[in-house]
């Protein structure tokens, strides 16, 4: 009896741009979100911003989620939403708000820009994911980059002690977030665990309504509808892009994606703000995005086991007939 064996496939035909399209959209918009916050943050009070932002996207989301009649996740994915609702959309948020207000923007990215490597170390202690030499190598040359790009924008003299602390923990509740949303998102849709993450973090930041309703009254429009940008897409579109692409890969590769962000940051500064980068930050930027590139490579080895192998009786019917058959 004779088998024909199956066609081998290319690598091409096991890409898919859906995943790799969502991470960009979420580095993209996240980008922008440093240029709205300038504005925003101006008018409105740490827990204030982060209560309009997240009622803005649970209003968006909730929405969008009523009109594809998702419904609710299974029971399994809500230990997850609440993690990544109280620690990634609530209080992430504040520190990183409270946090800027206290230290200049460079410090700041220089500081948070540890949670991707906090996501890669406890995605392999909580998930049980690798550490490959690459994707450790690509994080060590773009937070390298970020370093660059941080002392680029840093002022002098205005990076306070609590104000380095709150960015720190701003940091570790991103990081502990993101882990903590990975495993439900195996019993939810994007949409499903990003609404009701943002949820949670609304109701955590309630508290901050008196806030957000004075605060409201005062702030000029623009900084209002950079508030209001900042839900719909920063939040509402870039979280749920963000979950999409999380669930088709491991979060450290996810974290080190973020990791564009730096280099994205300076070139909208220069084009919408006018603000002429300096070499040094320019530098910094390239070595981000190589960083970038690097961590998320794909080795040839990783390609070619995508290849299906030639069936069994496929290889023993060539075996026989070189009358090389292994027991």
């Amino acid at each position: 009896m004779t088998t024909t064996p199956a066609p081998a496939a290319t690598p091409s035909a096991h890409r898919d741009w859906r995943a790799p399209a969502a991470a960009c959209t979420t580095v993209l918009l996240w980008a922008s979100a440093f240029v709205s916050i300038r504005s925003a943050g101006e008018a409105y009070s740490p827990g204030a911003l982060a209560l309009g932002r997240l009622l803005t996207g649970s209003v968006a989301l909730g929405t969008l989620l009523l009109l594809r009649r998702e419904g609710l996740p299974s029971r399994a994915a809500w230990p997850g939403i609440m993690k990544s609702g109280l620690l990634w959309f609530g209080l992430y948020m504040v520190l990183l708000n409270w946090g800027e207000q206290q230290v200049d923007a460079g410090t700041a990215a220089m500081v948070v820009n540890i949670g991707p490597l906090l996501i890669a170390l406890l995605g392999a202690r909580m998930l049980g994911e690798g550490l490959p030499g690459r994707l450790l190598a690509g994080m060590a040359v773009s937070f390298a980059g970020a370093v660059v790009v941080g002392l680029s924008i840093s002022g002098h003299g205005n990076a306070s002690v609590p104000g380095v602390v709150l960015c720190l923990l701003a940091a570790v509740a991103y990081a502990a977030g993101v882990v903590g949303q990975k495993p439900a998102l195996r019993h939810g849709s994007a949409l499903q665990i990003t609404t009701f993450g943002c949820l949670v973090g609304t109701v955590a930041c309630l508290p901050f309504s008196g806030a957000l309703i004075s605060d409201a009254a005062d702030a000029p429009l623009s900084a209002t509808l950079n508030m209001v940008y900042l839900g719909l897409f920063p939040t509402a579109l870039a979280f749920t892009t963000w979950a999409y692409a999380l669930a088709r890969t491991t979060a450290g590769r996810m974290g080190a994606t973020t990791y564009a962000v730096p280099a994205l940051v300076v070139l909208m500064s220069w084009l919408l703000l006018d603000e002429v980068p300096a070499p040094l930050a320019v530098g910094g930027g390239l070595l981000c995005l190589a960083g970038v590139a690097v961590s998320r490579a794909r080795t040839q080895t990783g390609l070619t086991r995508k290849i299906p192998a030639q069936p069994v009786e496929g290889r023993r019917h060539d075996a026989e007939r070189q009358g090389t058959e292994r027991p």
